[in-house]
């Protein structure tokens, strides 16, 4: 079975799922005019207008902890998850049955909402990402992966996640999409599988026999 057939169900899915969570939320704001402060969108404008106010040491600002907050951090978290569930797809899609790692894949869907809630925390704080940094260096938590290509995927769960804790939740859904979509293209296309062909060789500058002298 050719990979254009595997691959074109799938991504109607995946499609379809990433519209009807645009939808969900589009519903969510026109419905509910009063709802948008409680979800995490616009933290990005909200950082540069504290540049100024910005200092290089500061104490943690208690007073931000407030119900409201917690209700951003609550829906940001929930909608890493979202975002994090096409991705699993991917690998899912593009991993060989016997290489998947299902506590590889549950890590994975879970990374994105620790770092949410750990950017909600240090964020504004270089006293507290400092100190957040020391304990992790402390546990020295060491993760060991069986696939090159799988670091592609803790990446993105961090930049997710980093999005939603900072409540840029629209970035975290464009990183989502755009590697999502981007990694699908590239297994398809099998892309750097096959080098002896006419652009690259041109490209290259090696003739077509020179892959097979390794």
């Amino acid at each position: 079975m050719r990979k254009s057939t595997v691959i074109a169900g799938p991504l109607f899915l995946i499609t379809l799922y990433y519209v009807v969570i645009s939808a969900g939320f589009g519903v969510l704001i026109t419905s509910f005019h009063d709802i948008g402060e409680y979800l995490p969108f616009g933290g990005i404008d909200g950082l540069l207008q504290d540049i100024d106010e910005f200092e290089a040491v500061q104490a943690a600002d208690v007073a931000r902890l407030t119900p409201h907050t917690m209700v951003r951090l609550a829906v940001a978290m929930f909608g890493t998850l979202l975002l994090m569930v096409p991705v699993s797809w991917v690998y899912f899609i593009t991993t060989r049955a016997k290489d998947i790692d299902r506590s590889f894949a549950q890590t994975m869907m879970v990374l994105p909402i620790i770092v949410a809630g750990i950017a909600m925390i240090v964020q504004n704080s270089v006293a507290l990402a400092f100190s957040l940094a020391g304990i992790v260096a402390a546990v020295r938590f060491r993760l060991t992966l069986g696939n090159p290509s799988d670091a592609l995927y803790v990446f993105s769960a961090i930049a997710i996640g980093l999005g939603a804790g900072i409540s840029a939740l629209g970035i975290s859904a464009v990183i989502s999409i755009g590697f999502v979509y981007t990694h699908l293209l590239l297994w398809k296309l099998d892309y750097g599988e096959n080098l002896n062909t006419s652009f690259f060789s041109f490209l290259t500058g090696r003739g077509h026999s020179d892959g097979d002298d390794d």
